[in-house]
C-alpha cells in the first residue's frame, strides 16, 4: 500500500492549532484518501498496491463495506385500501334534503271540504299534492363519481451468481451484495412512490392556487399592522409567523363545520379533526419553532393524526432555495376533468380531508425469470396504484407572497357584460402600461406582465393566449 510519512505536516498543523503559527492554505492530498474506482496493479506509478517489503506481493481486500442503508418515505401518508378484482372506484354522495313545514301543526290552515283537493293555503291556492298525503315520494338526490385511471412503472434488474463468485470470499458476503442491490431497488420504489404522493397532494394545492382560491396570508397580516412587510421578511418576523399560525389554526375549526366553502362544487361536507390531513413546509415549521416558543406550533398540529412536514412541494431545485422548495406550479386537473395552469411560490401549508387525496389499490409485486443458458435471473419489480383527488372534499391552501393569484381568466373573450371581466375592464384595468396584472405563460412557466399591446384593439390580440390562464395581481408599493 502507499504509505505517506507526515510527521512534518503534523508538526505544522499542530502549530496552527495551538496558535503559534498563522493559518495558511494547506495541502490535504497527502493525508485524505478519497478512493479510486479501480486499482491499477501494472503501472509503475501505482506500485503502492504491492507490499512494502518485497514489493512483489499484491495487496488483498481486507474488508468490504456495502453501502446499504434503509430509506424511509418522506411523503405524507395518504395510503388507502386495496382490492384484488375490478378496476373502478365508485364514490357515491347524497345531497342534504330540504327542510319542509311540519304538517302536524298546519291542520288549522286547511279548510273543510269533500276531499284532499280542498287543501289550500291561506290565499286559497290549491296545494298539490296535499300536505296530508302520506304517500308523496321524496327521492334522495344521489350522484356518483368514478375513478378508473392507474399509473404504473417497473424496475428491472439482472442478477448472476456463478459469475460473481470469484469477486467474493464467501456465500454470506455475496448475499450481502445482493441484499444491497435489493435495498437500492426498494429505495427507488420509495422515491417513486413519494414523488407520486407529492404529485397527488400538489394537484390539490395547484387547483386552489391557479383558481385564485388559495389564501395569501401576507396581505391579511399587513392589513393589521401599521408597517407592512414584504414576503422576504415574513420568514423571520415573529408577529407575522404568529398571525399565520393563528389563521391556519382557525381553518381547522372552519373546516369542521358543515359548509360548501372549502370544496369545489356545492356539496355540503365537513372535516372533523380525526379526518384532517395537515401538511406543512418544514421551513415554516422551523421558523415557528425558532421565532416562537417551540410548543406554540406543535400544540396546535402535532397531535393531529394526519400531521406531517415536507422539505419541499415540488423539489429542491438546483439552487436548494426557499423559493424553489416553496413553489407549486404546472398544469393541474380540475373537478370537471379540465386543465388549469398556474403557480406560486411561498406555499406554507395545506389542510385537506383524508379523502381529498389518496392512494388506492396499490399492487406491489416482483416477477422473475431464469435464463439457464446464460445462468442469470431477471427480476421485475412492478408497481400499480390509483392516485386520486376528490375536489368535492375540503381543502385549504396557505401561501405568502407579495403578489396574489386572483383567479383564472374566462375561457371566452370579454364582452360588454355577462363575463367576469368586461371589455372595458380588460382595456382600462388589465391591458395597460405598467399593469399590476400578469398572466401565466405555459412556455416560460412564469407570469408575464400585461401591457397596452394586450388590448382588444391591438393587432396581435388573440384571446386563446389568455383563456383559462391564471392571472396574478401585484399591488403597487
Amino acid at each position: 500500500m502507499k504509505v505517506n510519512q507526515i510527521a512534518s505536516i503534523l508538526n505544522t498543523l499542530n502549530e496552527v492549532m495551538v496558535g503559534t503559527e498563522a493559518v495558511f492554505s494547506d495541502d490535504l492530498s497527502n493525508i485524505v484518501d478519497a478512493g479510486a474506482a479501480v486499482l491499477d496493479y501494472t503501472s509503475a506509478a501505482n506500485g503502492a498496491n504491492f507490499d512494502n517489503y518485497i514489493g512483489k506481493l499484491i495487496d488483498q481486500v481486507g474488508r468490504i463495506i456495502f453501502v446499504d442503508r434503509a430509506y424511509t418515505s418522506q411523503a405524507p401518508d395518504i395510503m388507502k385500501d386495496s382490492w384484488e378484482y375490478g378496476s373502478i372506484l365508485m364514490k357515491v354522495r347524497a345531497e342534504l334534503m330540504d327542510a319542509k313545514n311540519n304538517s302536524t301543526w298546519q291542520l288549522g290552515e286547511i279548510e273543510n271540504g269533500t276531499g284532499l283537493s280542498n287543501d289550500q293555503d291561506a290565499g286559497g291556492t290549491p296545494i298539490t299534492p296535499s300536505r296530508l298525503d302520506p304517500f308523496v315520494l321524496n327521492k334522495p338526490n344521489v350522484n356518483a363519481k368514478f375513478y378508473n385511471k392507474r399509473v404504473t412503472y417497473e424496475v428491472p434488474i439482472s442478477l448472476a451468481r456463478e459469475q460473481l463468485k470469484e469477486a467474493f470470499r464467501s456465500a454470506s458476503e455475496m448475499s450481502r451484495f445482493f441484499a444491497m442491490i435489493e435495498n437500492r431497488i426498494r429505495t427507488k420504489r420509495i422515491l417513486c412512490t413519494d414523488a407520486l404522493v407529492m404529485a397527488t397532494i400538489r394537484n390539490l394545492i395547484g387547483n386552489k392556487v391557479a383558481s385564485g382560491k388559495a389564501i395569501n396570508i401576507l396581505p391579511l397580516y399587513n392589513a393589521t399592522v401599521a408597517s407592512p412587510i414584504q414576503a422576504a421578511d415574513f420568514w423571520t418576523n415573529p408577529e407575522a409567523i404568529r398571525y399565520a399560525n393563528k389563521t391556519i389554526s382557525l381553518y381547522k375549526k372552519y373546516m369542521a363545520a358543515a359548509s360548501t366553502l372549502y370544496n369545489e362544487g356545492n356539496y355540503i361536507t365537513y372535516t372533523p379533526s380525526d379526518r384532517l390531513k395537515a401538511v406543512f413546509l418544514a421551513e415554516f415549521v422551523k421558523d415557528a419553532e425558532v421565532y416562537l416558543y417551540s410548543d406554540t406550533f406543535h400544540n396546535e398540529y402535532d397531535k393531529i393524526d394526519g400531521y406531517s412536514e415536507v422539505g419541499y412541494w415540488q423539489g429542491s431545485g438546483e439552487d436548494d432555495s426557499l423559493s424553489s422548495r416553496s413553489t407549486v406550479m404546472g398544469t393541474f386537473v380540475t373537478n370537471d376533468e379540465k386543465n388549469i395552469n398556474g403557480g406560486i411560490d411561498g406555499v406554507i401549508a395545506v389542510l385537506f380531508d383524508e379523502e381529498a387525496a389518496a392512494v388506492c389499490c396499490e399492487n406491489d409485486r416482483v416477477t422473475s425469470i431464469y435464463n439457464p443458458r446464460a445462468e442469470y435471473t431477471n427480476y421485475f419489480y412492478k408497481w400499480d396504484a390509483l392516485y386520486m383527488n376528490d375536489l368535492e372534499e375540503n381543502c385549504v391552501v396557505f401561501y405568502v407572497s407579495d403578489s396574489t393569484v386572483a383567479g383564472a381568466l374566462p375561457t371566452t373573450a370579454p364582452a360588454s357584460s355577462n363575463t367576469p371581466i368586461t371589455i372595458t375592464q380588460w382595456n382600462t384595468d388589465y391591458a395597460i402600461a405598467d399593469s399590476p396584472y400578469s398572466v401565466w405563460d405555459d412556455t416560460t412557466e412564469q407570469y408575464v406582465a400585461l401591457t397596452a399591446d394586450d388590448k382588444t384593439t391591438a393587432a396581435g390580440y388573440d384571446w386563446t393566449k389568455y383563456a383559462g390562464k391564471s392571472y396574478l395581481y401585484t399591488p403597487s408599493t
